[in-house]
């Protein structure tokens, strides 16, 4: 099912401030939390849908991508590293939304009750050439990550009671002021290993090598961010972290990427530009043989429509725009310098643009 976009989900217009964006979604959750909907699958995806829209319209960077590249920008499948949405994710990451105003009991309480924990992120450094740019990728990398060791057992904590929290209770002259902090000895988790093998760590941690298959969107920049949901470190009594894949282009020996165009520098020689040739030129997706019309001027810019890179949102593909330079000679045999002083003062020799010959810059503007 194709998504919605994400404004139209929370009901705001492009330029909706941080704000404004952060009270739709608290409206749209609790209307359609599922302690107020119990057994409505309908109500229960809004939910989501909801979270998901919020967690990339709040994040400034997720929302630049999202308004440049739409939904193919987060990594094909929107918000939440594009890896699905479960009701931990958004409680974990979200559940502070509600902060007071009676509602904080939705996320399992609002100061006194143990919050659901999340490992960290894994970042990986993904190497793309032009052709895999263009036209997506499927790519198998090896990843090393802390998992839960086979045969580790967890008990609750003695110190926070399995809360999560430490309750500090202060006499003051107000009268009796209760503080809750983090508990230092779970970490907050509200367990602690019970029993683990002698491979696992104080947190009952292995590292662990896998091999986790990407698919990679055509149409990606330098730069550009993916996220797979779940694929990064593991915690105990709470979720997994992401992993994120950011893009490195590899330069290209031939062709030039501009934007999704791709721009190639062909170089003919003089008798080639006089009397036109037949040449074979590089393209994203191997060569092919292009025609050079007869008195063919230097700088001239010829287009093979649609051999450029595909868009991310998968509406088009741009085009290879082939930039001709007639190379001059730097050495002649005597032969040479004869036959071309012989031409020397011949009117077919003679620079004549005319007003039909554009300028250098009236070309740019007619191919960009």
């Amino acid at each position: 099912m194709e998504k919605r976009d994400y404004y139209e989900v929370l009901g705001v217009s492009k330029s909706a401030t941080a704000d404004e964006i952060k009270k739709a979604y608290r409206k749209l959750a609790i209307q359609y939390h599922p302690d107020k909907n119990p057994d409505n699958p309908e109500a229960e995806e809004k939910f989501k849908e909801a979270a998901e829209a919020y967690e990339v319209l709040s994040n400034p960077e997720k929302r630049q991508r999202y308004d440049q590249f739409g939904h193919q920008g987060l990594g094909g499948n929107g918000g939440f590293g594009g890896g699905g949405m479960n009701m931990e994710d958004i409680f974990a990451q979200f559940g502070d939304i509600f902060g007071g105003g009676g509602f904080s009991s939705f996320f399992g309480g609002g100061g006194g009750g143990r919050r659901t924990k999340k490992g960290t992120n894994l970042r990986v450094k993904l190497k793309l050439n032009l052709q895999e740019i263009s036209n997506g990728v499927e790519k198998k990398i090896k990843v090393k990550r802390h998992v839960v060791a086979p045969g580790v057992t967890f008990k609750s904590c003695s110190t926070c009671q399995g809360t999560g929290q430490v309750k500090k209770v202060v006499n003051t002259m107000l009268g009796q002021m209760v503080s809750a902090s983090t508990c230092a000895v779970c970490g907050g988790s509200g367990q602690i290993v019970d029993k683990k093998p002698a491979e696992a760590d104080s947190r009952g941690l292995i590292v662990k090598e896998e091999v986790i298959t990407i698919n990679i969107p055509g149409g990606v920049a330098e730069g550009m961010q993916l996220s797979m949901s779940g694929k990064g470190n593991e915690i105990p009594g709470g979720i997994p972290g992401d992993l994120l894949i950011v893009i490195e282009e590899i330069e290209d020996k031939n062709l030039q990427r501009d934007g999704n165009n791709v721009v190639y520098d062909l170089y003919i020689s003089f008798i080639e530009a006089a009397l036109g040739a037949s040449i074979e030129v590089p393209t994203i997706d191997g060569r092919v043989k292009i025609k050079i019309d007869p008195g063919t001027q230097s700088g001239k810019m010829l287009r093979l429509k649609g051999k450029g890179i595909k868009d991310i949102n998968g509406y088009s593909r741009g085009d290879q725009l082939i930039m001709v330079n007639v190379w001059t000679p730097t050495q002649l045999s005597k032969e040479e310098r004869q036959a071309l002083e012989g031409m020397r003062d011949s009117v077919n020799f003679q620079p004549d643009p005319g007003k039909s010959e554009k300028s250098f810059f009236d070309k740019m503007k007619e191919f960009f």
